[in-house]
């Protein structure tokens, strides 16, 4: 990763919310676009991931409230760059592809742009994970009208905008609330493929049947609130201007 100067602002930021990531940070970071800056959110970890990614260039900020929202948030909350990316830290996303993703956004021709995972083996997206993304999928389509085929968390939007959603989960529904959202403040949302590989060491949620049923239930939470549209959708479009 080569870090960007004091003097010169980054061009994107990129969120990842990290919990027990020692081993894939070194990866993840070296892959980061030159001139973007990295914002690792250490969640807790214990393995000393805060300290090999400061030691490596990143911004690192602490989020002492567990949960993927919490650290999430808290990325976005230090973020000051126009466009945001969030990505998750374990290896299964690579963020060379994050240009690709962020370009709709850049350029104007989108709001919230997704990655959608194609998994690279069998092993890298578990059946129930997939069951589970599917419902999801059906669910957003009859909430919103907006049609998904995954909630990926590889992800690009403006970061006014995105804090004008004011998204208030901090557990699994949060980037879910961002999409929903999104769609009530009428944002233009697609998706992009991105392969998907099998993450380095074991999730803390698709990991196990337990874990994803839980984030379903945070999901199903976040849809089942009464629309809300932000009040205000600042930096979306060209030049941050309307659509």
């Amino acid at each position: 990763m080569i870090e960007t100067s004091p003097s010169s602002p980054p061009q994107v930021d990129v969120v990842l919310p990290c919990l027990n990531e020692a081993e894939a940070l070194p990866w993840v970071l070296d892959r980061i676009p030159s001139g973007w800056r990295a914002i690792v959110v250490d969640n807790g970890s214990t393995d000393g991931s805060a300290d090999i990614a400061r030691a490596l260039g990143a911004h690192v900020v602490s989020e002492p409230v567990s949960g993927f929202g919490a650290a999430c948030h808290a990325g976005l909350t230090a973020a000051t760059a126009d466009v945001v990316c969030f990505c998750d830290c374990d290896a299964s996303l690579d963020p060379t592809l994050l240009p690709s993703i962020a370009a709709p956004v850049l350029n104007g021709t989108a709001d919230l742009v997704l990655g959608r995972r194609r998994p690279t083996t069998p092993k890298a997206w578990p059946p129930h994970a997939r069951l589970a993304n599917l419902e999801l999928a059906r669910l957003i389509r009859r909430r919103t009208g907006v049609r998904l085929h995954d909630l990926g968390p590889m992800r690009a939007a403006r970061r006014e905008a995105l804090l004008a959603l004011d998204l208030t989960d901090r557990r699994s529904g949060y980037p879910l609330q961002m999409v929903v959202r999104g769609a009530d403040a009428g944002w233009r949302v697609t998706e992009m493929d991105v392969s998907y590989h099998p993450r380095t060491g074991r999730s803390k949620v698709t990991g196990t049947w337990r874990g994803t049923w839980q984030a379903v239930r945070d999901m199903r939470a976040v849809l089942a609130e009464a629309p809300v549209t932000a009040t205000e959708v600042v930096g979306v479009g060209v030049q941050g201007g309307g659509r």
